[in-house]
């Protein structure tokens, strides 16, 4: 029969459960005492997977703008969304002070133009997602159930997908309402807000995979972080530098098809093709089936990069 501490009196709880009295080792009496203290079983709800893997998103992504954490990790992150809002909040100064009939910089191209910041906040911010629950072992506290791997996985990209839309979209948002106050075209403006806001959701995704999968490879967070910039940095570098040699050279195939090695590169073109957005690209993707090309492997990264971090969480549940 179950026993609570509510069919308990105070007189009972105190009260020996039998005679547990004993000689001690030197024959002076009782050893010890056991006292029923009487126990409860827990009746509250019981919140399941989707509860914990929301806990985790929104966790996470407060830790990667350092919500919760000491002052000195907020720095970081708060000085480059500042460097990512201050163009848009001159970009509007401009326009009402020039009487502009268009945006100067267009909205697909405002994350191109400000990509080394985007890139920081990918290599900073990526480790502190991962690299340190793989650092301090704690990771195999995250996969006590109910939390599956796939639940780890799923909220730590969308915490820094987020994040990442977050830090591009809210200086988008700043442009098209400075665009309305300085009365630029409603419609036009609207469908070019609406069409660099579904690129953000794009090399959002795209930069938040790749940061990941680099920074899950490695405990150590200065590792990670250069590997982070030297991937998106140079590889941009290098696939424009061969894109203008080719197009110099007549080779405008390969001046196209090239930009698909780079993440920046890759979203410009699957924008422009799926939306019609301008693009800061030299040469675009090669007539209709290089659009479908760059689109399907946008789509193939994404896919891939959360794959591969699921085979890392498998095999390090296997070692």
């Amino acid at each position: 029969m179950e026993v609570t501490r509510a069919d308990l009196s105070k007189e009972t709880l105190d009260k020996p459960t039998g005679n547990t009295s004993r000689p001690d080792s030197r024959g002076r009496g009782e050893s010890g005492v056991i006292h029923d203290i009487g126990y409860r079983h827990f009746t509250g709800e019981r919140l399941g997977r989707g509860y914990i893997t929301r806990s985790l998103y929104v966790s996470s992504l407060r830790g990667v703008f350092g919500l919760g954490r000491s002052g000195k990790s907020k720095l970081l992150p708060l000085l480059l969304s500042a460097a990512m809002l201050l163009p848009a909040l001159v970009i509007v100064a401009i326009i009402s002070i020039t009487n502009l009939t268009e945006q100067p910089l267009a909205y697909s191209q405002y994350a191109v133009a400000l990509q080394g910041i985007v890139a920081i906040f990918v290599a900073a911010q990526s480790p502190q997602l991962v690299s340190h629950d793989l650092r301090f072992r704690t990771i195999t506290l995250y996969f006590a159930r109910p939390l599956e791997r796939v639940d780890y996985v799923f909220a730590k990209y969308a915490a820094l997908a987020s994040a990442l839309l977050l830090l591009i979209g809210v200086p988008l948002l700043v442009l098209y309402l400075g665009g309305m106050l300085a009365g630029l075209p409603f419609g036009r403006q609207t469908a070019e807000f609406g069409g660099g806001l579904i690129g953000a959701v794009i090399l959002s995704l795209l930069l938040a995979g790749l940061g990941l999968v680099f920074a899950a490879l490695t405990p150590r967070r200065g590792f990670a972080v250069a590997i982070v910039i030297v991937v998106l940095l140079v590889s941009y570098g290098a696939v424009n530098i061969v894109s203008a040699v080719a197009y110099e050279e007549g080779n405008l195939e390969l001046a196209g098809w090239i930009y698909l090695f780079s993440p920046v590169t890759l979203y410009d073109g699957a924008q422009t093709f799926l939306l019609n957005t301008p693009s800061g690209l030299i040469q675009q993707p090669p007539g209709t089936l290089g659009g479908i090309v760059f689109c399907l492997f946008a789509v193939f990264c994404v896919i891939g990069a959360f794959g591969i971090l699921l085979t890392r969480y498998r095999r390090m549940a296997a070692a």
